[in-house]
């Protein structure tokens, strides 16, 4: 993850005195209580925290976003009244080692409902990959500040498998339903509604990427290795799991061997993130370029409305690329 933008946590403290102080009207919730409304309020991290809070919690909560649309969710730095706001929080979903900005205003904020998502399924060891080889390490070496941990080292990136998702879906609903008592059963009803939706995206992926010409797709940012180990696919990320990772040549080098043996007909990039590596690599193999979405924000150049939406166009995006029968 992009640790070089880690806030050190007595910057962190001295935000949340100055937020504290910003927001000295609000008064702190400390259950489940609600806003002014009634409503439960709820602060997600970014987007996918975001679609899961809004889907379960429906019409009983009110989300707020830390990850504005169209700003990259590895580089976000938070305000100080941001920081101070999340101590007002009903209920706080993030996921950590995503943003290290919020997992330090997270840890300093207190709040009694905190869900970290990352705790309601199993994360594993990706990277970019050649052969089920992770060659993250030597790519790009360690970030400066990085923690030399297993938990650094694991993937984070669970939203992008639907199964490992609707864990998670079923963790927060269990959540809110503890949060907020009262409304138990429509959060409940909701979470298997949602489930459902997600259940159904998987045999879609299942089904549309059974037969395929070739099983290599190349990224930019290697953030589909959950998505590419449940569907017996291989991820060759340009890049590790930061974004921001600038390749080696001896990784360009290993690309352009790998889309070659493959033959892999796309290099696919991000809307959040820029494009030049994807499009120069491509041009230097002579293959296509294409849009395939980690779905870390929705803005208007998003090819969905919705997590549901956007993984359908990258279901279709995949099946191009990869010449599904």
């Amino acid at each position: 993850m992009n640790v070089r933008r880690l806030i050190p946590t007595a910057a962190v403290a001295g935000a949340v005195a100055l937020g504290l102080t910003a927001l000295s009207a609000c008064s702190s919730s400390d259950a489940a209580e609600g806003g002014s409304d009634g409503k439960l309020d709820v602060v997600a991290s970014f987007y996918p925290m975001q679609f899961l809070a809004e889907e379960i919690g429906g019409s009983h909560v009110s989300v707020t976003s830390l990850t504005k649309p169209g700003v990259e969710p590895h580089d976000l730095e938070l305000s100080p009244r941001q920081i101070g706001g999340l101590g007002d929080a009903d209920y706080i979903l993030y996921l950590k080692n995503v943003q290290p900005a919020v997992d330090d205003a997270v840890a300093q904020a207190g709040v009694k409902n905190t869900v970290d998502a990352a705790g309601l399924t199993t994360l594993e060891s990706h990277g970019s990959e050649v052969d089920g080889h992770d060659h993250g390490a030597e790519e790009g070496g360690e970030h400066e500040g990085e923690e030399h941990s297993e938990e650094a080292g694991l993937d984070p990136h669970i939203w992008l498998d639907p199964v490992k998702y609707a864990e998670v879906a079923e963790g927060v609903g269990k959540s809110f339903e503890k949060a907020d008592p009262d409304n138990a059963a429509d959060y409940r009803k909701n979470t298997e509604t949602l489930v459902a939706e997600l259940n159904k995206l998987d045999k879609a992926y299942e089904t549309g990427l059974r037969n395929t010409a070739t099983k290599t797709f190349i990224t930019t940012h290697s953030a589909f290795g959950y998505l590419a180990e449940r569907y017996g696919l291989t991820q060759e990320g340009i890049a590790g799991l930061d974004p921001e990772t600038e390749p080696s040549p001896a990784r360009i080098d290993e690309i352009h061997h790998v889309a070659e043996e493959n033959k892999a007909t796309t290099v696919f990039f991000e809307t959040l993130a820029s494009d030049k590596t994807a499009r120069t690599l491509a041009k230097d193999l002579g293959l296509k370029t294409g849009v395939l979405d980690p779905l870390e924000g929705i803005t208007d150049k998003s090819a969905g409305a919705d997590y549901l939406e956007v993984m359908q166009s990258n279901l279709a995006a995949l099946q191009k690329a990869l010449g599904a029968k």
